[in-house]
């Protein structure tokens, strides 16, 4: 019986697949994802078109803050940069919607180079307020630079299309978020067994011993940056084209923190803690929602109690985690496959 894993070489340490038992069960997992749009109701694939954006978002932050320790709290400003850039070139410059995510990123890539600068000389709180600030400031653009982003009119976006075949139903665009995903999780899984990503690991546990046994904090911490805001644009064109309109609400200062939220109960430091995160905390408004339906029928009057326990949530969740299991959701999914592994012996 199999109690163990022993490896002899790096590869073998960090190959993705493990073992024939984890890749019989990834394989039926896509199965199911490429069953589901075809059993499930609408709203149930606008949830899962909401968990797609909320994902690829949180590994982007989870890049920069979970592995390199940069935190930050202008991440949904990143978002509103991919979002507005998609949404300008698509309706302005002719753009197609398959050339605008590329050009999303980049865009959002170039400010998130711009707003790590000061990561170079300040870490910690005064990083949390240097990103912090990022959000409001982009956020007056996006209100106030009306003949570039409409203000708070927003921009309407036209659905995307192959040819003559528009992507209009939450079940059509379900195939594009799923490839988004897909690809985004899978180039993370690979970048933090890559020189850049032991480099990022090496620079948040300790930077000063990283930049004396040679990594180029420069270069690296931008690179974070760089990469955490492509995801976060590439999710803001994805989410915005979705809901086929642009407005400055939709990336509020409450977005950054539930991001935070996100990677904080999924696990920090973790790619897989990153999806748990993400769905976790894309599902717990619905609760309340199903709740609150639940409470006006059974108790009517009362149902106004869960409207703003939203950001309570959200709060509370990152306060218990962080004191009772401070490497999130991926933590407990690894403890319950090692108990199954293992069992019916504890060693």
């Amino acid at each position: 019986m199999r109690c163990g894993d022993f490896k002899e070489t790096y590869i073998e340490d960090e190959a993705i697949f493990q073992s024939l038992f984890v890749k019989f069960w990834l394989g039926l997992f896509f199965v199911f994802l490429l069953v589901f749009p075809f059993v499930a109701s609408a709203y149930l694939l606008y949830v899962a078109n909401m968990i797609g954006f909320a994902i690829i978002a949180a590994v982007g932050l989870n890049l920069l803050t979970g592995f390199t320790g940069q935190i930050s709290l202008g991440h949904a400003a990143f978002v509103g940069v991919g979002a507005y850039t998609s949404a300008i070139l698509v309706t302005r410059l002719g753009f197609s919607f398959w050339l605008s995510i590329p050009f999303a990123g980049l865009v959002s890539a170039l400010a998130g180079l711009v707003i790590g600068i000061p990561s170079l000389r300040v870490k910690g709180l005064y990083l949390c307020i240097a990103t912090l600030a990022s959000q409001f400031i982009f956020e007056f653009i996006f209100i106030h630079w009306e003949s570039m982003t409409n203000g708070i009119t927003g921009i309407h976006i036209p659905p995307p299309r192959i040819g003559g075949f528009e992507f209009l139903t939450e079940r059509n665009f379900y195939w594009i978020t799923l490839f988004f995903v897909v690809l985004g999780v899978g180039y993370a899984r690979n970048l933090v067994r890559t020189r850049m990503g032991r480099a990022f690991v090496a620079i948040r546990d300790r930077d000063l011993s990283a930049e004396i046994i040679g990594i180029n904090l420069f270069r690296y911490k931008l690179s974070a940056f760089a990469i955490s805001s492509f995801y976060a644009g590439v999710a803001g064109a994805l989410w915005v084209t979705f809901l086929k309109v642009v407005t400055p609400d939709h990336f509020p200062f409450i977005l950054s923190i539930q991001y935070l939220a996100m990677i904080i109960v999924g696990g920090l430091g973790s790619v897989l803690g990153s999806i748990f995160g993400a769905v976790f905390i894309t599902l717990t408004p619905e609760l309340l929602n199903y709740l609150s339906e639940v409470v006006k029928e059974y108790a009517p009057g009362h149902e106004e109690i869960f409207v703003p326990m939203k950001e309570v949530i959200f709060g509370l969740f990152i306060v218990l985690f962080l004191i009772f299991e401070p490497r999130g959701l991926a933590e407990i999914w690894h403890r319950i496959k090692n108990f199954f592994r293992l069992w019916p012996f504890s060693y």
